[in-house]
């Protein structure tokens, strides 16, 4: 018993001892990729071992969800959880949902919360938030929104100020950001609430105008935008949030060597320029902070899609 427990023990803290999967349950194109990569870069010099990224996109990231809490708990293979995978999913899919966030997956930690910014295309007519409203109040499922896909939190953000403003838009789902910005660009559809990382780019560059931030308070990234509950919504808020979790079982010598790891990763000014410039707020909070969090968030955003009649549909 004592040789076996010695042996486990020298096995973790050679860890790791190969190459890392880092899976992203999206597509392409977006922020979850943005903060993936990010990390990823940090951790291969740090680690002394390559972490490398892999998409894995499809049914609003539960294929990605469901592979990987079925990979080999030994901290080879760890996926990017996020406010749609943890906390929207068990809401919008029920039963149905092929994994449990809670019991399936072991927190490792917080990585980043980034602003939801609601914008428009620059040929779109549209010029604040007052005119989104007004103009889908008398053109009903006239607007139409572009998201990363069905259940994808752009798809939620929208649906929930829809719900607040009492108008309806059309929701025309993307397999991921890129296709999505694409038509947005090209005056295909009218508007999207998406993570600012995957937007301000845009616009910078005025191919799109930001109308309101969904979080608490203004980005620093666009400190003209007003929050959404400045603008007349009081009390709204909603906001991207990137984790990392790993399969239920991975030993807790190695879950919390990653999160050092990452936490290390997350001061380093180089390495995380990228995502603070994109309006990010990075965290790095310990692997049980990240669980209470994930509960609360659950709650919140079942709240939301319960009072706002969401559905996959």
């Amino acid at each position: 018993m004592t040789i076996a427990l010695i042996a486990s023990s020298t096995a973790h803290a050679a860890y790791p001892e190969k190459s890392i999967r880092f899976v992203v349950p999206f597509a392409t194109g977006g922020t979850s990729e943005i903060i993936a990569r990010s990390i990823a870069i940090s951790l291969s010099s740090q680690l002394g071992q390559s972490v490398y990224v892999e998409n894995k996109p499809g049914a609003a990231g539960n294929i990605a969800m469901e592979e990987v809490k079925r990979a080999a708990p030994d901290g080879y293979t760890i996926i990017l959880g996020h406010v749609g995978t943890l906390a929207a999913n068990p809401a919008l899919f029920g039963a149905k949902l092929p994994y449990d966030p809670n019991k399936d997956f072991a927190p490792i930690t917080l990585i980043a919360k980034v602003p939801n910014v609601i914008a428009v295309g620059k040929s779109s007519g549209i010029k604040n938030l007052a005119d989104l409203v007004s103009q889908a109040k008398k053109n009903p499922n006239k607007i139409n929104y572009g998201s990363a896909g069905n259940g994808s939190a752009g798809h939620l953000a929208m649906e929930y100020f829809a719900s607040e403003a009492g108008i309806d838009l059309m929701h025309v789902p993307y397999k991921g950001s890129g296709p999505m910005l694409t038509d947005l660009i090209g005056g295909l559809t009218q508007a999207t609430f998406n993570g600012l990382p995957s937007l301000i780019g845009q616009i910078k560059g005025g191919a799109l105008i930001p109308l309101a931030v969904g979080s608490a308070t203004r980005s620093p990234s666009l400190p003209n935008v007003p929050t959404i509950a400045e603008s007349g919504y009081k009390g709204f808020e909603t906001s991207q949030w990137y984790g990392v979790i790993a399969p239920a079982g991975t030993p807790k010598e190695i879950i919390n060597k990653l999160q050092k790891e990452i936490a290390i990763a997350l001061k380093s000014k180089e390495g995380t320029k990228r995502m603070v410039e994109d309006g990010a707020t990075l965290v790095g909070n310990t692997p049980e902070d990240f669980a209470k969090f994930i509960k609360a968030e659950q709650a919140r955003w079942g709240a939301v899609i319960t009072k706002a009649k969401i559905t996959m549909d």
